[in-house]
């Protein structure tokens, strides 16, 4: 139900967006076809694309390019600009900008404080631009009311929350941008409609997409749902259908076995009440692919587990057509492990690093990022979090509020069991970062992210892969920068200091430490030199 703009030639009400929409009333651009017309010039009708646009100054930004004159100022303004959200220097509001300059930029209404009669929204009497009659955000209150009440004109209690999270987002213009063309609006009328309780298995019964994601981690960083580990529930459900697909039920019965009972029981206990990664929800399903591989290879050739010989193992490992041959070691362990089969695969020990160490790069980033201030806190804070303290980006990506500590004047981050404190500057770029970060997602994300590095889903940090793409774009690669920070820590440090403080496990640390021919002997005759001086 939309307040109507005109009507048809039927007298039928049309609203706004049906009237510009209509075929009937657009003409198409002569340059790229599209029926979005912007002006209309002597060759033909041009989209605001295509038409031409002078290289003026722009009088916000001050920069040489591509301008169209403001209809609000009369001044040139360029599309970055045009586009520019920021925090108005007379209001305080969150608002697009429309005059002013980048470090006091104004918003419409501070542009023209005194605005034509008829200019104010009528429902909340702010002034701006209206859309049929009211201003945007009182059209996305409207709209939200109309998608979540029920029969009698109320919204569930269970849904006031996401309700008041979207009518009081900083960009209004952002939600009827997701109303119109997402259909996440279209699964929560369905969920009404079939009278059903909103639920994560309500969620789960929806056809799977990104659409179902999206809105069900708005819901989640709204509380109108509670959060649930994802990655391993999206594993689970990938195993159940993994071994239901299997034709053999002592197969299926094989793989349950190793894929819910061994598998899946370990990754909850190495969790410990975490939720899991990505990474590890793959190495996982690699894990049980494998299995699935090798039980195919010995099928075809009319072998099983208990029949197979060494030489048949052998043979399927050196072949070079067949894949997951490096991750099908766990699954023949376990089954020997098991009395299922009397083939052996030896697990591959670690022999070191295998790269160059280079020591003097990873200083020379090291003072980079200290000293930019060009450069972005949380990519400085990341960047040296891999370079100082051996972080994987995985790692980094969920560091919390709570991993931070700023008591007896000093800044402490727990990156182990035992928190670090952080030197001087790197103290100031970490409080820097946890006051001002934010994160990208503009529909569901309030601000009260727990996140150090908030990602683009409401309520999530950024992934690993996104944070070490930033990181790569800088120069430093990470696992090669980890492995020359975590070679010159286990030469200093024993091994169960540095498990403490980075939180690795002890094995890795004994194992970097032997790699690097660290010393703990030394280590304690320079502890107790120190203390005698």
């Amino acid at each position: 139900m939309r307040e109507a703009a005109t009507r048809d030639e039927h007298s039928r009400p049309l609203c706004s967006n049906c009237l510009v929409t209509d075929p009937a009333n657009q003409e198409a651009c002569v340059t790229c076809g599209r029926r979005r017309v912007s002006t209309r010039t002597a060759d033909g009708p041009l989209c605001d694309t295509c038409r031409p646009r002078q290289v003026l100054t722009c009088h916000i930004c001050q920069k040489q390019a591509p301008c169209q004159v403001s209809k609000v100022t009369g001044k040139p303004r360029c599309r970055a600009c045009t586009k520019r959200w920021a925090r108005c220097a007379g209001c305080g509001q969150t608002r697009p900008v429309r005059s002013g300059s980048r470090d006091q930029p104004l918003c419409s209404a501070c542009t023209l404080p005194d605005p034509a009669p008829g200019r104010s929204c009528p429902g909340c009497g702010q002034p701006g631009r209206l859309h049929a009659g009211r201003c945007a955000r009182c059209t996305i209150q409207q709209r939200l009311h109309d998608l979540l009440a029920d029969e009698h004109g109320q919204i569930p209690a269970g849904l006031q929350a996401i309700y008041q999270a979207l009518v009081t987002v900083k960009r209004p213009a952002t939600v009827a941008s997701w109303l119109n063309s997402s259909s996440a609006p279209a699964a929560l009328r369905d969920l009404k409609a079939g009278k059903r309780p909103l639920s994560h298995r309500a969620l789960d019964e929806l056809p799977p997409g990104k659409t179902v994601e999206h809105l069900r981690s708005v819901l989640v960083a709204t509380g109108t749902l509670p959060p649930r580990d994802e990655q391993l529930t999206r594993l689970e459900r990938w195993i159940a259908q993994a071994i239901a697909d299997r034709p053999d039920p002592g197969q299926q019965q094989l793989l349950h076995r190793y894929a819910i009972w061994h598998v899946v029981r370990r990754l909850r206990s190495r969790l410990g009440g975490a939720h899991a990664t990505y990474s590890q929800a793959v190495a996982a399903r690699r894990n049980i692919k494998a299995a699935t591989v090798l039980l195919d290879w010995l099928t075809a050739r009319g072998l099983t587990l208990a029949t197979a010989r060494q030489a048949d193992l052998d043979a399927w490992l050196s072949s070079e057509h067949e894949s997951y041959r490096a991750d099908a070691g766990n699954f023949i362990r376990w089954a020997r492990k098991h009395k299922l089969t009397r083939l052996d695969a030896a697990a591959a020990r670690w022999g070191g690093p295998s790269g160059v160490i280079d020591t003097e790069t990873r200083w020379e980033h090291a003072r980079w990022l200290l000293h930019d201030g060009t450069l972005k806190p949380e990519d400085r804070v990341a960047g040296l979090l891999v370079l100082l303290y051996a972080q994987w980006p995985a790692a980094i990506s969920h560091l919390t509020l709570g991993h931070i500590d700023t008591s007896d004047d000093q800044a402490r981050i727990r990156l182990g069991r035992e928190p670090v404190i952080l030197p001087d500057p790197l103290d100031a770029l970490v409080l820097q970062l946890a006051a001002t970060r934010h994160g990208h997602a503009a529909i569901g994300d309030a601000g009260t992210s727990p996140w150090l590095f908030p990602g683009g889903q409401p309520g999530q940090p950024i992934s690993a892969y996104q944070l070490a793409e930033r990181l790569r774009q800088l120069g430093i690669r990470s696992g090669r920068s980890r492995s020359a920070a975590l070679f010159q820590l286990a030469t200093d440090l024993p091994a169960a200091i540095l498990a403490r403080l980075l939180g690795i496990h002890i094995s890795v640390a004994v194992t970097w430490q032997r790699a690097a021919a660290g010393d703990w002997a030394a280590y304690a005759a320079d502890i107790s030199h120190r203390l005698e001086h």
